[in-house]
């Protein structure tokens, strides 16, 4: 298990490597703002021999020792770390060491006069920074180097935030941009074994919770856990038997950080599951608005979503509650620890500046030190939610397509042909084929109708020919050259699509239009929205072409949305056109302009056309009849109707006392926002 959590981890990191340099600086004024809060630690002795006790320290007194004096053990430190108790001494923290009887006497001293030489000499030094001619200029000097202290200390936490938030939303960017760009990669059926709101999801709240395990996940271990270790060096510097003592507390509080956030990995998966599903029944409610309000389904809406956010909500409760364990036990931990020592050592002081100043330091020290250690169990539950979200980030981006790019891709100079159906059968699952034995062949020029119920297989066999999906059994053919062996690139060039629910983008007529040939001019843009007559009721708004028209078109009837859609597929000016029963959901007035355009736009070329009104495809090359997934009819409008089959059935039932439908092709004009 952690060996699968730290190659996830690793994975997750290798966002970060464009922005290494920005991180590594952010590392570096990390560690000089944690240097400068030891200082602030440190400071403790200066402020308590100089400025409480009202000394002045002598130069003789206050002077880093000579290097003779270095070498003796208690050296610039009367009694090291000891303490005076009466007539007696005692070591501050214990009480006096027994003889060692082995009789090696020599290496406990000489590592006590280590510690002894490098405190003094480093007090010493700051005493000679601070160091007056009387006491008002030493606390004068003083307050000025405390004053630069806090000073260095906060400009560079300053810069390490800022450094850390460029790199952490650079690094989100990419990882929401690389997510969103594998999403078109994938192929039709991995979306429509998906929830939309799920999706979305992935790209929103399950990013989002990534960065606490990246960038500021990363920048918050690394500048606690600096914190930590300067923390620990002031209350070495205070005390060695001490700093023996305070780690401690160190295990069992990491024991503590590691345990909970196990738990809470588990727990966030769980979450983030949970907020997926609320995603995805609010992105369901919104989109079908129309129909909640006309079946007066609101209170059912409501009721559904809200079992939806209280079970996120509960959850989320006892994430909560498990991860606020950590900080207050560690805190108490510590706090016990330090009581303990504080009620110790504090008795056996009698008076003694030197070593009250440094026992000062050591509880300051103490109790800084358990700051970073409640954050680092707070970082640990960040970094644990963005593991769980992480994982399921590289569900997707570990999803390969079912229609993949061929090996060895076959290069077309054009479509001069036909395109070929070979025994084509198609199946979305294995146990349920929907399309069974079809043989069929469209040349070049011609238009191909297809026709016949509901879940015949017509939509499905279209989208097999821009591969959408791939067959199941059989082979499609572009020119004798198998599909599967073309670019999907170059094969889509030469189709347009243009379906029945219109597919449009937020921006303006002009943009949307020039969606078909990004490159394309002003003028042969609306060159194509005369051909797809569009052009007049674009005119019409006061902004012309320039109309915004909202979230896919929305302003915009049904039949100007399909008139424009077809103005984009005219203005790519495809050798294979695909209409999808563009014309079913339309009125009659709409209904017989778009059919205009279509009939404008499919002159000379090659087309296949699935309509459910047959008025629409009457005129076409060739007519196929499709029912449950096999071609049970083939040919002309004529020869259909006189077969007395399915043809002839659907076109009687369609054209028995047909009511015209009043015209929707009119909007009220709305500004862009």
């Amino acid at each position: 298990m952690r060996f699968r959590t730290a190659r996830l981890y690793g994975r997750l990191l290798r966002f970060l490597r464009p922005h290494l340099g920005g991180f590594i600086a952010s590392v570096v004024f990390m560690a000089a703002f944690a240097a400068f809060s030891g200082f602030t630690v440190a400071m403790i002795i200066p402020f308590t021999e100089i400025i409480l006790s009202g000394k002045v320290p002598g130069q003789t007194e206050m002077s880093a020792p000579s290097a003779a004096s270095a070498t003796r053990p208690d050296a610039g430190d009367p009694g090291g770390d000891r303490t005076r108790l009466g007539t007696g001494t005692v070591d501050s923290g214990s009480p006096a060491a027994p003889a060692d009887p082995s009789g090696d006497t020599e290496q406990r001293p000489d590592l006590r006069s280590r510690i002894d030489t490098w405190r003094t000499r480093a007090l010493g030094t700051v005493y000679a920074w601070i160091r007056g001619a009387d006491t008002k200029e030493t606390v004068g000097r003083f307050c000025l180097v405390l004053f630069l202290i806090f000073l260095l200390k906060n400009l560079f936490w300053y810069a390490q935030s800022y450094l850390v938030v460029r790199v952490e939303q650079n690094v989100i960017r990419d990882i929401r941009n690389r997510l969103f760009a594998h999403y078109q990669t994938l192929s039709q059926d991995y979306f429509s074994a998906s929830h939309s709101g799920v999706l979305i999801s992935r790209v929103t709240n399950d990013v989002d919770l990534v960065r606490g395990a990246i960038a500021n996940g990363i920048a918050d271990l690394t500048r606690q856990s600096l914190l930590l270790v300067v923390y620990l060096g002031t209350v070495l510097f205070a005390s060695w038997r001490f700093f023996l003592v305070a780690i401690v507390v160190l295990p069992p509080s990491l024991f503590l950080i590691d345990r909970i956030g196990h738990t809470l990995r588990r727990s966030s998966r769980v979450s983030q599951n949970k907020m997926a599903r609320l995603t995805a029944v609010l992105a369901e409610s919104l989109g079908g608005m129309r129909i909640i309000k006309a079946f007066g389904l609101e209170s059912n809406r409501v009721a559904r979503f809200s079992d939806e956010t209280d079970s996120y909500a509960r959850t989320m409760i006892r994430m909560t509650r498990i991860g606020s364990l950590a900080s207050p036990l560690t805190e108490i931990l510590g706090v016990l620890v330090a009581c303990g020592l504080l009620w110790y050592a504090g008795t056996r002081i009698a008076g003694d500046e030197e070593a009250s100043a440094r026992f000062l330091m050591f509880l300051v020290g103490m109790l800084a030190m358990m700051q970073p250690i409640k954050m680092l169990s707070q970082v640990n539950i960040k970094i644990q939610q963005g593991l769980a979200a992480a994982r399921r980030i590289f569900e997707v981006l570990d999803s390969r397509p079912s229609v993949a790019e061929p090996v060895h891709p076959r290069a077309l100079d054009g479509f001069h042909d036909r395109i070929a159906l070979r025994k084509v059968g198609f199946a979305y699952r294995a146990d349920v084929p929907v399309l069974r034995d079809i043989d069929l062949e469209i040349p070049k020029g011609k238009v191909l109708a297809l026709v016949g119920p509901s879940g015949g297989g017509k939509s499905t066999l279209v989208d097999l020919i821009p591969r959408f999906y791939d067959p199941t059994e059989g082979s499609i053919t572009l020119d004798g050259v198998d599909l599967r062996e073309i670019r999907l690139a170059d094969l889509r060039a030469f189709i347009g699509l243009v379906t029945q629910e219109t597919i449009l983008f937020e921006g303006t007529i002009t943009e949307n239009i020039r969606m078909g040939r990004p490159d394309a001019t002003d003028t042969e843009v609306q060159e194509a929205a005369h051909a797809a007559n569009a052009h007049e009721f674009i005119a019409s708004f006061p902004e012309g072409y320039d109309t915004w028209i909202g979230e896919r078109g929305q302003l915009l009837s049904g039949g100007q949305r399909q008139r424009l859609s077809i103005a984009r597929a005219i203005l790519k000016n495809p050798e294979i056109l695909i209409f999808d029963e563009a014309t079913s959901a339309l009125d009659s007035e709409s209904e017989a302009l778009v059919q205009e355009a279509i009939d404008r736009l499919l002159e000379s070329r090659t087309a296949v056309v699935i309509a459910h009104r047959l008025s629409t495809v009457r005129h076409a090359d060739w007519i196929v009849a499709l029912a449950d997934g096999r071609i049970v009819e083939a040919g002309t409008h004529e020869t259909l109707l006189a077969r007395n089959g399915l043809y002839r059935r659907l076109y009687e039932m369609q054209f028995q006392d047909r009511a015209a439908e009043p015209s929707r092709d009119r909007v009220e004009h709305v500004p862009r926002p």
